[in-house]
């Protein structure tokens, strides 16, 4: 049974999203303050996290930035009001997975939550491009795609969801560049129509955790007027 903790002050909602989780099979724990929630996530396994932004005492912004900043890898369903687009924007930026403006549909929120449950069972990069590779192998940088784990000179490098599955798409094509829209449909799996620079932030992100100098990227390029790249001259590295 996957399990799912809602993060959520208002007992209303907590309560329609707990039956309609349950009714998909869902074992679910609830927590109505950031402390609580952050509290709860570190000290068990969840499959599926739903927060709100607007918490009392630590708001939903700070608790997804400590889970991400410790590893925490788990989807996390941001739930915002219409109001609160800069925290939508931030939200995505720090490793938020999706988001739903309140009031939303009990459909659309059940068909999100499976689709990020779903996302985070595969093992493979975001658009499986890499065939039957298991590991990459490009000079001192590592990528197991199959255990989705990264090590720059033998040392891990902790990467967030999002990170890892920027890293292993790229990595999996080295030369091909893609756009930012087309990097949000694949790795996000929704066109965030204008949300494009969390894109940039991401890899700005990923560039600081696997570059050497970031001023002179080896590993992540920029194709100018398009998007980014894998460096297409590691392929020789490659074993």
């Amino acid at each position: 049974m996957k399990q799912a903790l809602i993060i959520e002050d208002d007992p209303n909602i907590v309560g329609l999203l707990e039956l309609h989780l349950r009714d998909q099979n869902f074992q679910v724990a609830t927590a109505y303050l950031g402390e609580d929630g952050l509290r709860k996530a570190r000290e068990s396994r969840f499959d599926l996290i739903i927060l709100d932004l607007m918490l009392p005492g630590m708001d939903g912004l700070e608790v997804c930035r400590r889970l991400r900043s410790e590893g925490a890898s788990t989807p996390i369903l941001m739930l915002t009001a219409k109001s609160e687009e800069i925290d939508k924007v931030l939200g995505l930026e720090i490793g938020a997975d999706d988001y739903l403006t309140k009031p939303f549909s009990i459909r659309e929120f059940i068909a999100r939550a499976k689709a990020l449950v779903r996302r985070a069972e595969r093992s493979s990069p975001a658009d499986g491009g890499h065939g039957q590779a298991v590991r990459l192998q490009y000079g001192p940088l590592s990528i197991d795609l199959d255990k989705r784990l990264v090590y720059q000179n033998e040392e891990r490098v902790a990467l967030s969801r999002k990170e890892f599955e920027l890293l292993s798409l790229l990595a999996s094509n080295p030369g091909k560049s893609y756009d930012r829209g087309k990097l949000l449909n694949l790795v996000w799996g929704y066109d965030f129509d204008g949300f494009e620079h969390t894109v940039n932030s991401h890899i700005n992100r990923l560039r600081g955790k696997i570059e050497p100098d970031m001023s002179q990227p080896q590993y992540i390029l920029t194709t100018w007027g398009m998007g980014y790249r894998f460096n297409e001259a590691l392929a020789n590295t490659r074993s």
